[in-house]
């Protein structure tokens, strides 16, 4: 991996209403699996970058993760607005910086720092100014569509609630994780809006806004398997504390 300047932006504001967080009283990412909470083991696989250069966006309990990872950088995202509307938390920290940005999710314990440096090495080569981490799976997933034209060439992602019969089996899924210029991912933050049926801002409209503006966006695909496995139910969190106990 190449040592252009990087930062990651880690995604955690949210309460995990389906895993019932609020009863617990504690933020979905502080929710543990194997005795450690699911945000550690993001920051773990994160380790090859800097505390420094690591924002987590915070919002419901935010002493919680304050307090158990000292030493990282903060954006407090007081409403859940969508994804997009997390990432504009971390904008003022990102303000001026020229190099690459990293988003990535709290809740997703199981990916591997291997498989990060592949999306972000992947992300250098081609020169993009935005690269999607997808993963094919033979399983129908819950997760949104990478859509491609007849070329195989990048049109768009289309959230799992909002396909068509045909879009239902496409098995080439959106992991939720983007590498961005930084600049670039600025400029497609301001023309982002809530022209959608939550009225949130989707991060997922950002590489097709970028792409219609002329910059160059790509996909790295993968073999991910279980890495792209979120926790926002109990069965989920169920499962990936069997997966990171190996008792699978």
């Amino acid at each position: 991996m190449d040592k252009k300047r990087l930062r990651a932006v880690v995604l955690g504001a949210g309460k995990g209403k389906r895993l019932a967080s609020e009863e617990a009283g504690i933020p979905k990412v502080m929710r543990q699996a194997g005795g450690k909470p699911l945000l550690g083991y993001v920051l773990k696989a994160l380790g090859f970058i800097d505390k420094k250069d690591i924002i987590i966006v915070v919002g419901y309990k935010r002493e919680f993760i304050q307090s158990a990872f000292p030493g990282y950088n903060y954006a407090v995202q007081e409403k859940q607005l969508g994804t997009g509307h997390a990432v504009m938390a971390a904008g003022g920290q990102l303000e001026g910086f020229e190099g690459d940005v990293l988003i990535c999710y709290g809740d997703m314990p199981l990916v591997r720092t291997k498989t990060y440096e592949q999306l972000i090495d992947y992300h250098r080569r081609e020169k993009s100014a935005c690269t999607i981490l997808s993963g094919i799976s033979d399983e129908k997933m819950d997760f949104g569509r990478i859509l491609r034209d007849e070329n195989g060439s990048f049109l768009g992602i289309r959230e799992a609630r909002d396909c068509s019969e045909r879009e239902q089996m496409i098995r080439e899924y959106n992991s939720g994780i983007y590498i961005f210029d930084c600049k670039a991912l600025s400029e497609g933050l301001k023309h982002l809006d809530t022209d959608n049926v939550q009225g949130e801002y989707y991060l997922t409209d950002v590489p097709v806004i970028l792409q219609k503006r002329g910059y160059p966006v790509s996909v790295c695909t993968r073999q991910l398997g279980n890495e792209m496995l979120g926790v926002n139910t109990k069965e989920q969190l169920e499962l990936v504390e069997k997966l990171l106990s190996g008792d699978n």
